[in-house]
């Protein structure tokens, strides 16, 4: 017969079982919303094309950026809208073009008309990135975008244009440069950390 002191431990170690049991569904479940976005185009006609930032050397796009300016170029191309919106400011204090500059520049050589092309020069954050892009929406009467980014990352940039007021498609890369299995997970852990973040503090 179990003794009732003898009962206790066991009934907070179910307790301490069960409760990391859900925790561990409720991550796995996050995670797979986090996929899932990712793997969504819900490219349609818009008014603009807004790429977000993401690292510059000097005055060429990292892999990273550049797999971006490309899709948004393809999605300008298709003729799903007649303006594209580069976002990200300077990446560091010697840095001598912002990300916004560098991914215009490369826009201009593929043929882009200068007139078809808004940047903003000074947002670092994902959440920058989008108040930036919402300020020259709403000084070119733009009303709805289609989001480029990478597609671990696409499930967040919605989610804060949406709690930013602005109609919002997301078309993720078709390929992404997060390849491995190690850089594919460390980039998925970051996401779902950020996804809680943003649920209790509302922020960036």
């Amino acid at each position: 017969m179990v003794k009732p002191a003898q009962r206790k431990p066991r009934r907070f170690l179910r307790f301490v079982f069960r409760l990391a049991l859900l925790v561990v569904l409720w991550l796995l479940g996050v995670a797979g919303h986090i996929l899932w976005v990712g793997e969504r185009d819900q490219a349609a006609p818009a008014d603009a094309i807004v790429v977000l930032g993401a690292a510059a050397y000097d005055a060429q796009p990292s892999p990273v950026f550049e797999a971006r300016i490309e899709h948004g170029l393809d999605l300008y191309r298709d003729g799903y809208a007649r303006t594209l919106i580069f976002t990200g400011g300077y990446g560091g204090s010697r840095a001598r073009f912002a990300e916004s500059q560098v991914a215009r520049r490369y826009a201009l050589r593929q043929g882009v008309p200068e007139d078809a092309i808004l940047i903003e020069a000074v947002s670092r954050t994902t959440h920058d990135n989008l108040v930036q892009a919402r300020r020259l929406m709403l000084d070119h009467d733009l009303r709805r975008v289609i989001i480029v980014s990478d597609p671990l990352h696409m499930a967040r940039a919605l989610r804060l244009s949406r709690r930013l007021g602005i109609d919002a498609l997301g078309s993720p890369t078709p390929s992404t440069r997060f390849r491995s299995w190690r850089t594919r997970l460390e980039f998925l852990a970051r996401e779902t950390y950020f996804f809680h973040r943003d649920l209790f503090d509302g922020a960036r």
